[in-house]
């Protein structure tokens, strides 16, 4: 029986691939409004700015009391000054009288200032209360111990900007002012649809062939790591009917993610689909793993066509997908934690192709720990990742290399 093999003739280096990826994608300008408490790790898409002055009155920045600074001039432990105990104030509730001259009230650490004191003592350098004089130790200056009202943002000011990606302190700026929900952009949902009749979805009996479905699962993981929604899709049959509608189906979501039939064989059918209804801007890589990787555009919607070995396609998704993504969900660079360490163990790499190579930090060292790119434990088992450049036909035991942590 003859095969409809295809091989793929000609290949582009991975800085062109990754040149075209960019010249196509697009940041994402759909909005929408989340609640405060889910606004963290998203992008905003609109200018804040402060209504009220944060905080909104002086108050007291230290426990003590609340007193006119001249009242404690030359206050010492030896010399102390007595002041007359008027009252307390709480968070959460204001004064009810002022602090005359002679006169201290007890205050807490964040309530307001009472009308006529200008600074507060520390408690610790006093002595007495409610039953009596407080003695004061150690005199002040007007304005210590206070939080200034404004002193933190201003009415009027400008908080944050349309594209600031939103962290834990910038979701905290935006409590500060009252806002209770944030625009933000939205997320690029990533359709992710495996392909070949040999899938089973992890938790069925395997028949005579198949295999458990590996990429579905570490896709949906990578592009809700880097900020988009995956909407995994049913695996599709490797048939062009089965394929077409599986695609058709697919382009509801901003961009399609497809693993297996970006190959040469002769049920690798899916770019047959989508080039009889788009544009292919690019089959083949010289990259190890990942020869075979495919991106385009149908529909009007970007397609990446990933290897169906699970090494392949999980390294090409690190690599190629991560950066596209991110771009479109208007998220800042990724930047891989990286570690300088010596090559614990000669690495031969293949001629004329850029090799991502995953390796295990084991005693200060990287340790070679790619097996195969069928094999997911090449991954699972790796701490990371060390690039060796297509010109490079071995790396020798010792070799100081960077390692690009998971």
């Amino acid at each position: 029986m003859t095969t409809k093999m295809r091989p793929i003739r000609s290949l582009i280096g991975l800085d062109e691939a990754r040149a075209r990826i960019d010249a196509a994608v697009r940041p994402i300008d759909r909005t929408e409004r989340v609640p405060l408490a889910e606004a963290n790790g998203r992008v905003l898409a609109e200018d804040l700015a402060a209504a009220a002055d944060v905080p909104p009155f002086d108050r007291a920045a230290m426990d003590g009391y609340a007193v006119r600074a001249a009242d404690t001039a030359g206050a010492s432990p030896a010399s102390p000054r007595a002041l007359t105990h008027t009252g307390t104030v709480f968070t959460g509730e204001a004064p009810r009288r002022p602090v005359g001259p002679g006169e201290c009230i007890e205050i807490a650490t964040g309530a307001p200032m009472p009308p006529g004191a200008d600074a507060v003592v520390i408690v610790e350098e006093t002595d007495g209360g409610a039953a009596g004089p407080v003695k004061v130790f150690g005199a002040v200056a007007p304005g210590q111990n206070i939080g200034r009202q404004g002193a933190d943002i201003r009415q009027g000011q400008d908080v944050l900007r349309a594209g600031t990606l939103l962290t834990p302190s910038r979701v905290g700026a935006m409590a500060a002012i009252g806002r209770a929900h944030a625009m933000v952009y939205s997320r690029p949902r990533v359709a992710i649809l495996s392909t070949g009749n040999e899938l089973v979805d992890p938790g069925a009996s395997l028949g005579p062939g198949q295999i458990y479905d590996i990429n579905r699962f570490t896709l949906a993981a990578v592009v809700a790591d880097h900020g988009g929604v995956p909407v995994p899709y049913r695996t599709a049959a490797d048939t062009l009917d089965d394929l077409a509608r599986a695609v058709d189906d697919c382009l509801h979501d901003d961009v399609l993610v497809f693993s297996g039939g970006s190959s040469v064989g002769e049920r690798d059918l899916i770019l047959d689909v989508l080039t009889t209804r788009g544009e292919l801007v690019f089959h083949g890589i010289a990259l190890k793993p990942g020869k075979p990787t495919a991106f385009g555009r149908v529909g009007g919607r970007l397609f990446f066509g990933m290897p169906g070995y699970p090494t392949s396609c999980l390294s090409n998704a690190y690599i190629l997908l991560v950066p596209a993504l991110r771009r479109m969900a208007r998220l800042p660079p990724h930047t891989a934690r990286t570690m300088r360490l010596p090559l614990g163990r000669r690495v031969a790499s293949a001629s004329g192709r850029h090799q991502i190579y995953t390796v295990k930090v084991e005693g200060g060292a990287a340790m070679p720990a790619f097996k195969a790119s069928g094999d997911i434990t090449s991954m699972s088992e790796a701490d990371g990742y060390i690039e060796i450049a297509a010109e490079t036909d071995v790396v020798e035991a010792g070799t100081i290399v960077d390692v690009k942590l998971f």
